[in-house]
């Protein structure tokens, strides 16, 4: 299932993307993700204190894609409005954010009292899931051959 959703996000970007050797005026990749909070600043302090995220001074955070262990992809999909898969979220969001060892990342995570809801192997890699304050899933993915 992840699998084909990943197949279908890509397939879905590059349609939007068009060839690379398309004219200019396309999407190039992933530019930001913006969610709103009661509490926005102890949402961004949770994802600073507890996942790591290093924030700027204007309160968010700037990912590279070029860091090391990054997959080389950014997969956008679109899920039916029925799905499970961000249970037991009920926002219409679900984040998933790459990590370079999944273990030791649960390992900082349990440190600090977050709850892993389930973890799983697939062909595309490692994966865990937890769900920050605002009630927002989360995906972890240490992708296949780190």
């Amino acid at each position: 299932m992840i699998r084909a959703a990943v197949a279908a996000a890509l397939a879905a970007l590059m349609i939007a993307a068009g060839p690379a050797d398309a004219e200019a005026g396309r999407i190039t990749g992933l530019g930001g993700v913006f969610i709103k909070s009661k509490d926005p600043k102890a949402l961004a302090a949770w994802y600073r204190d507890v996942l790591g995220i290093k924030l700027e001074s204007w309160g968010g955070a700037m990912l590279r894609y070029d860091a090391p262990g990054h997959p080389q992809e950014v997969v956008w999909s679109a899920f039916p409005a029925t799905s499970g898969y961000f249970a037991p979220s009920t926002r219409d969001v679900m984040l998933n954010f790459a990590v370079d060892d999944l273990d030791a990342f649960l390992a900082r995570l349990r440190a600090k009292g977050v709850p892993v809801l389930k973890s799983a192997s697939s062909p595309d890699g490692r994966f865990a899931w937890i769900v920050d304050p605002d009630g927002t899933k989360i995906e972890l993915r240490e992708a296949k051959g780190k």
